[in-house]
């Protein structure tokens, strides 16, 4: 008998049997009718304790049945595939599942009447009213915001990258990485404790020195990373015909990184849009129409949603939830414009 023909009769080898392709559609198909048969017996009602037991039995019935028929390292690796298909629904499922309530509950009172038209006299115990003062002074505090925070964060983010050494850098760095963490309430009584010293009332571009506050760490530690993965061959070419440091920053490094740096500045600008804490220390909130972010107090659409849910009554949710629609579809809209300026400016 030659070699290869005793090396094909090894346990576990290549020519081993193997568990068909649509085996773990089956395995979760009978797991999920087991988990169903459990609850009803047990007499559990909650459809998460289904879905909990129908991913233990998944991963059980994985290892058991490849361990039999595939031996038990294959059985392993298909366990661990198990498991990240488990985290990620674990993880998608709450998504969708909000996703889906806001969408249903938002789109009763959604139209053009409720995203033309503020509160103003209206009650929120009434029905009608609309966003639209929200929706002016959300655009102007994130818009104020971002042309502070947006060119402040870019350029730490060179400077720790392409000229930043010794203690001052790691200092820079040090504070950047506390600031990242730092809950969004201390921004805003920071930003109060002044208003109280020079003794001003609430304004919108109160709101927007917290919110940018907020966006700097964000935008500093995309931008950096972004700047990271520019080649420094790039730079030592440019730098090597005689084009000065400042020059080929501009003209080399920032060209190169701009997809990513873009990307970075709207992902920021998409979680400070959601920021209620400091907005409603700075601004305030007002049921009319303020255009005017340096004086007198003005809404935003997380401060209006707050404001509604807490008055309670069918209306005032009714409204909350269309609000909540109406910001969610600002973020995403904000990720695709940021998804296609990476995709257009990426390096070819």
């Amino acid at each position: 008998m030659s070699t290869a023909a005793v090396t094909d009769k090894r346990p576990g080898s290549l020519s081993g049997a193997r568990l068909p392709k649509w085996s773990p559609w089956a395995i979760a198909a009978g797991s999920v009718a087991v988990a169903v048969g459990i609850g009803l017996g047990a007499g559990l009602d909650s459809e998460i304790q289904w879905g909990l037991i129908a991913a233990i039995l998944f991963v059980l019935g994985t290892y058991g049945i490849a361990a039999r028929v595939e031996g038990r390292r294959q059985a392993k690796d298909r366990v661990a595939t198990s498991l990240v298909w488990v985290a990620f629904l674990l993880a998608v499922v709450p998504l969708v599942s909000l996703v889906w309530t806001t969408l249903s509950r938002g789109v009763q009172v959604l139209d053009v009447h409720f995203l033309t038209h503020s509160m103003g006299i209206v009650a929120d115990s009434e029905t009608g009213g609309g966003i639209y003062h929200a929706l002016i002074g959300s655009l102007e505090q994130v818009g104020f915001a971002t042309l502070m925070g947006a060119p402040v964060g870019v350029l730490t983010a060179i400077y720790l990258v392409e000229y930043g050494r010794g203690r001052l850098a790691r200092s820079v760095t040090f504070f950047v990485d506390v600031m990242t963490g730092i809950p969004s309430i201390v921004a805003g009584l920071f930003i109060l404790s002044l208003m109280l010293i020079l003794k001003l009332e609430p304004f919108g571009f109160a709101g927007s020195l917290a919110l940018a506050i907020l966006m700097m760490p964000v935008v500093v530690r995309s931008t950096e990373e972004m700047l990271k993965l520019v080649p420094n061959e790039l730079r030592e070419a440019s730098l090597a015909l005689g084009v000065p440091k400042w020059r080929t920053i501009l003209k080399v490094v920032l060209p190169t990184a701009i997809g990513g740096i873009t990307t970075g500045v709207m992902l920021a600008i998409a979680r400070i849009a959601g920021e209620t804490a400091p907005v409603l220390l700075l601004v305030f909130g007002n049921p009319f129409i303020n255009n005017n972010p340096f004086e007198g107090a003005q809404a935003s659409l997380p401060l209006y949603i707050y404001q509604q849910y807490a008055a309670g009554g069918d209306p005032a949710y009714d409204r909350a939830w269309a609000a909540s629609l109406t910001l969610i579809a600002f973020v995403m809209i904000l990720n695709l414009v940021a998804r296609g300026i990476a995709r257009w400016k990426s390096p070819r």
